[in-house]
């Protein structure tokens, strides 16, 4: 790897529509910084949530290259992308993605639990990450008790517990009002700085991008640069 923390080389991704093929990415590249926040805007359907998928290893560019910390997720097997996304990629949802079955606690234990994390040490990562997040009372609740705002908080501890190196946010605050993703967009933006992550947030919202060290357009297909911030 030559430059950056995380760096896209020409990736390219379509996908099939009917008797269509609809390019997403053509040909983009990027390259950034460790412990730098990005926001990604663009218009809906331009494919901010298809390059995250590409970035977290979910999904397989056409073509092109992602490195993250040095590995190539492009080179890696299904097997081998999904062991090193529960190792390093915390991943935030618009609806939360919570399991509604379980409790505030076991949803947050559960990327230790997928990485061999038990006993004490569960207790050692997750109770000090509700803590952060203000829910650590609210440990014993399922999802459908908490307010949006709640589980979206809920799904941050979850996305941090395992101290990823990287934090994927995909427009976190969709499904909130503006007061409360104000305060869900502050919550993050502390939290992943205090421990120096690397933070790529899409959203639509300016005001939320402003927020970011660097903010990039998506714009047909490419990656464009708005505002490196000093």
């Amino acid at each position: 790897m030559r430059d950056g923390f995380i760096r896209l080389e020409g990736l390219t991704k379509s996908f099939q529509e009917g008797p269509h093929t609809r390019v997403v990415l053509r040909d983009t590249s990027a390259d950034f910084a460790p412990g730098t926040s990005v926001a990604i805007l663009g218009k809906s359907g331009s494919g901010k949530s298809t390059l995250l998928n590409l970035i977290s290893g979910i999904d397989r560019p056409d073509a092109g290259t992602i490195w993250l910390d040095g590995q190539n997720l492009t080179a890696m097997n299904e097997r081998q992308r999904t062991l090193f996304r529960r190792r390093a990629i915390g991943f935030i949802f618009q609806f939360f993605n919570l399991i509604p079955t379980l409790t505030v606690w076991e949803n947050v234990i559960l990327p230790l639990e997928l990485s061999g994390v038990n006993g004490e040490a569960l207790e050692q990562h997750a109770a000090p990450m509700l803590d952060a997040v203000g829910l650590l009372d609210r440990r014993d609740t399922f999802p459908d008790r908490l307010s949006g705002g709640e589980q979206q908080r809920v799904a941050i501890a979850r996305a941090l517990v395992h101290n990823p190196l990287l934090v994927l946010a995909d427009e976190p605050t969709g499904n909130l009002d503006a007061e409360t993703g104000e305060h869900i967009l502050t919550l993050l933006d502390r939290l992943t700085r205090q421990a120096g992550k690397n933070l790529i947030l899409v959203t639509h919202s300016a005001d939320a991008a402003a927020r970011a060290d660097r903010m990039v357009h998506l714009e047909d297909g490419r990656l464009v640069e708005e505002l490196l911030r000093k």
